[in-house]
C-alpha cells in the first residue's frame, strides 16, 4: 500500500514498516544495528563515557541504512516518521527473537521464506 497520504496511526505505521524491510537481509542488517546500539547504550550506562552515544546513533542508523540503500532500495522510514521508526527497529527485532515475526510479515503481506 503505497501512498502519498501521510500516516496517522501506528497501528497503520506498522504493516508498513514490515513492508518496506520485507527482504530478510534488510531485516537482518537492521538486527546488527540494534545489537550495536543496545550494547553501545549499555557501555554508555557502564562507563559514562559519551562516545558510546554516538557509537549507539551510528551504529543503529549506519547498518539500517546500508540495508535500505543497498539491499531493499527504498528510502528509510526514519527520514518521515523517526519516531515510530525508531520504536518499530525495536519491535522487529523482539517479533524476530521471539519467533513471532512471521505471523507480523504475513499479516502485513509478506511471504516469509521456509
Amino acid at each position: 500500500m503505497q501512498t502519498n497520504q501521510p500516516i496517522e496511526s501506528y497501528a497503520d505505521f506498522w504493516p508498513y514498516y514490515l513492508r518496506e524491510h520485507s527482504k530478510p537481509q534488510t531485516r537482518a542488517i537492521h538486527y546488527v544495528g540494534t545489537a550495536v546500539a543496545i550494547a553501545a547504550i549499555l557501555a554508555l550506562v557502564a562507563t559514562g563515557n559519551g562516545w558510546f552515544g554516538l557509537a549507539a546513533v551510528i551504529g543503529g542508523y549506519g547498518f539500517a541504512w546500508v540495508g535500505h540503500f543497498f539491499i531493499e532500495k527504498n528510502r528509510p522510514a526514519t527520514f518521515t516518521y523517526p519516531l515510530w521508526s525508531l520504536f518499530s527497529d525495536f519491535r522487529m527485532a523482539w517479533t524476530w527473537a521471539t519467533g513471532r515475526l512471521g505471523r507480523e510479515l504475513a499479516r502485513a503481506g509478506i511471504e516469509s521464506p521456509r
